[in-house]
């Protein structure tokens, strides 16, 4: 062979290695978004969950300290995140924002009760745990009633259900469809190779001498693709988070870190398996079928 035909074959070579770097590239960014889409969605879900109030209003007539007692005590319930107290002047002045208006000064007297804010933990934020937590708390002669919409909390735990269901199903889908996009680049990549596959073969190679620097490029070739993913996927979180600020509530490194890793995982694998089984094949076939 030439000089001329070596450096064409070169350059064809890394032309091929560098377009499929990127096309794994692609294919892991999207999976990889799709991971980011869940991760938001899980956390999304724990804090519109996290985030229903229960209005714990207080007897009249219920000095602050046992007020304060009052909520230590519901603070240690397992079903209980947080609560906050609100005063009889704190109550006032939120109706006060919110009519626009001082009723207090029309009326002459303040007839709101002070309360309790209690927020539920994400397992017991559904309608039976709450009634439960309802029906013990009630018993304790300071709290005149509890106060919730109940039909809010159907209809969140309702439609959380609905969307992970969805989002799931999208991304089996998805996935299934990244490993054949990354599969047949992969197949691609070696068809352009099979000649050298082959001629290896016939002057004495054996088979897993042929295979393992295509496999070796193949895990290169997947790192490298995940490791440009997770470069770009840093980037999409960086800007979304410029766009929308509300989202820095919905970060979670920790997971952020597994879906990377997993991105690396399914990268390296997909290339690694698809190399190997395209390599088999062309071991396999006959002289003659290379030119089909």
């Amino acid at each position: 062979m030439s000089e001329y035909e070596l450096s064409t074959q070169k350059r064809k070579t890394k032309s091929v290695y560098v377009s499929t770097v990127i096309s794994i590239a692609l294919v892991l960014l999207v999976t990889g978004m799709l991971g980011l889409l869940l991760v938001h969605a899980k956390n999304l879900s724990k804090y519109v969950k996290e985030n229903i109030v229960l209005n714990v209003i207080v007897n009249d007539g219920t000095s602050e300290g046992d007020v304060l007692s009052l909520q230590k005590d519901l603070e240690k319930d397992p079903y209980v995140l947080r609560s906050v107290y609100i005063s009889k002047e704190i109550a006032a002045k939120n109706l006060k924002e919110d009519l626009g208006e001082d009723f207090v000064q029309y009326l002459g007297h303040n007839p709101l009760l002070p309360s309790l804010d209690v927020y539920m933990k994400e397992n017991y934020a559904n309608t039976d745990s709450i009634k439960t937590f309802i029906e013990k708390i009630s018993k304790n002669n300071r709290i005149k009633e509890v106060v919730y919409q109940e039909s809010l909390i159907d209809m969140v735990n309702k439609n959380v259900r609905i969307i992970g269901m969805i989002v799931l199903a999208f991304a089996v889908i998805l996935l299934i469809i990244a490993v054949a996009l990354i599969n047949n680049t992969i197949r691609l990549a070696i068809y352009s190779q099979r000649f050298l596959i082959k001629s290896m073969q016939l002057i004495g190679a054996t088979k897993n001498f042929i295979r393992k620097p295509f496999i070796t490029y193949g895990i290169i070739h997947g790192l490298l693709g995940s490791l440009i993913a997770i470069l770009l996927l840093i980037l999409t979180l960086k800007f979304a988070q410029q766009q929308i600020p509300e989202l820095v509530f919905l970060r979670n490194w920790f997971e952020f870190a597994v879906i990377f890793l997993g991105v690396i995982f399914i990268g390296i694998l997909i290339s690694g398996l698809s190399t190997y089984f395209a390599v088999t094949k062309y071991l396999k076939a006959q002289s003659n079928d290379l030119y089909r």
